[in-house]
């Protein structure tokens, strides 16, 4: 059962906060409509635009800004819930996949086991950042359904569209992976700013 804890310090509109709404909110959209720029969403992805020689570098820019800002705002949350180490294995573990899946190729006609290995890492890292936040969702609606009734509803329609998107393409496809990217940024970020306003009363305000 997770119970939020009080705040231990102020913390109103802070530097943090900014570049997490920046990050959320412009840059990762910017970034990730602008690497596909010029493709066909639904017949090609990330993976094969990111192993072309004008895409490399953009694509672990790409990679590493999004890796980093779950990183980051996973662990703010986790720490407003003070959640113990072996209910939060799954932060790490998906930004270790991501990176997996950046510095893995993706040749299949040249590297067939590194391009199959790809796949399975950046899947894998999806599936366990969409792992800790059901779980912590369906957690918090329980203790919380109120408060966090429409954050339940939000993430399953995320869910819904992303299978909805697969369905249509028949391949993870740029549509699907811009969709969960800017999506599951959003999600994060007012999930944590949601967290944040619950403490408030217990800091005194």
């Amino acid at each position: 059962m997770i119970e939020p804890v009080p705040m231990i310090h102020e913390r109103k509109k802070t530097i943090l906060s900014r570049l997490l709404d920046l990050a959320a909110y412009l840059l990762i959209p910017f970034l990730t409509i602008h690497f596909v720029k010029g493709s066909n969403w639904f017949t090609t992805n990330f993976s094969v635009l990111g192993n072309g020689p004008q895409k490399q570098n953009d694509f672990a820019f790409w990679g590493l800004f999004v890796g980093v800002y779950f990183f980051t705002i996973l662990e703010i949350i986790a720490g407003y819930l003070a959640l113990p180490p072996r209910s939060t294995f799954l932060i790490p573990v998906s930004l270790l996949l991501l990176t997996c899946a950046i510095t893995t190729p993706y040749l299949p006609e040249v590297f067939p086991l590194k391009s199959f290995l790809h796949v399975v890492f950046a899947f894998l890292s999806a599936v366990c950042l969409s792992l800790f936040l059901g779980i912590l969702v369906w957690r918090l609606g329980r203790t919380a359904p109120v408060q966090f009734k429409l954050f339940r509803a939000g993430l399953l329609l995320i869910f819904m569209c992303s299978g909805l998107l697969l369905a249509v393409a028949g391949i993870i496809s740029s549509a699907l992976e811009i969709f969960f990217t800017i999506s599951m940024s959003v999600f994060c970020r007012r999930l944590e700013r949601k967290l944040w306003l619950l403490q408030k009363p217990a800091a005194g305000y």
